[in-house]
């Protein structure tokens, strides 16, 4: 009897409620799986990069201010840089670079004509906008790229500094023009529904589903973030 008293009593653990960020953590999901043949990869990302610049190049043409003309030119220098390394690695695995973004020149042409903006302000913000979402989106979806072909597409789309350029001229137009600020919010908040389904069409059919078209909501989710954080910079609400 001594002896089942001095026993020792097995220990319960309380329910323990586990921190959202471990939730988070347990549903955060690369784009690896979904990552399309290089060639198609590259060739999309090309032509959505070439398309990007054009958006540039008519911010620059319509450019109140010489200084704006500058800026927005190094912007677009900077894009075609990239476009123009994209299409240096489709020729390294033996591709037309034309013939590689053909197929993706309809739903892209499409899609810049949706978010081609009434005025030079709109213009400018669908650069900063488009331009930085996709740009995160291509990033994360080289993941599931060859070892060595997703280390040269990252230092490709490692440079942001054109994104930067873009929020100091919406900056500046903001702060002198403050009835801008409703309608350059609004006009932000459209243009990522058109910007997501770009995105989406990237990933490869063949392994999206209905169940994991909802396991790549977190990515999205993290996507979206950093289009609040770029309308964050700007002093508008996303």
């Amino acid at each position: 009897m001594a002896q089942w008293f001095r026993r020792r009593s097995r220990r319960t653990e309380a329910p323990r409620i586990r921190p959202r960020s471990e939730d988070l953590a347990a549903t955060r999901l690369d784009l690896h799986e979904f990552a399309p043949p290089v060639q198609e990869f590259l060739g999309r990302a090309a032509y959505v990069q070439l398309t990007i610049f054009e958006n540039l190049s008519r911010a620059v043409a319509s450019a109140p201010t010489t200084a704006g003309k500058a800026a927005i030119g190094a912007a677009a220098e900077l894009s075609i840089a990239k476009h123009r390394a994209l299409a240096a690695e489709l020729e390294r695995v033996g591709a037309s670079v034309a013939d590689a973004m053909e197929p993706y020149t309809a739903s892209v042409d499409e899609f810049d004509r949706r978010t081609r903006g009434a005025d030079w302000f709109e213009t400018l913000m669908t650069a900063y906008i488009t331009a930085g979402f996709l740009d995160d989106f291509f990033a994360r979806l080289a993941s599931g790229l060859p070892a060595d072909e997703q280390a040269r597409v990252d230092t490709i789309y490692a440079d942001r500094s054109g994104e930067k350029i873009l929020a100091e001229q919406l900056t500046e137009a903001l702060s002198s023009n403050t009835r801008l600020a409703a309608r350059l919010a609004m006009w932000g908040r459209r243009l990522v529904g058109d910007t997501m389904l770009v995105a989406r069409s990237a990933l490869s059919m063949d392994t999206v589903s209905k169940a994991n078209a909802v396991r790549v909501e977190p990515v999205f989710t993290e996507l979206i973030a950093a289009h609040t954080r770029r309308m964050d910079a700007l002093g508008l609400t996303a």
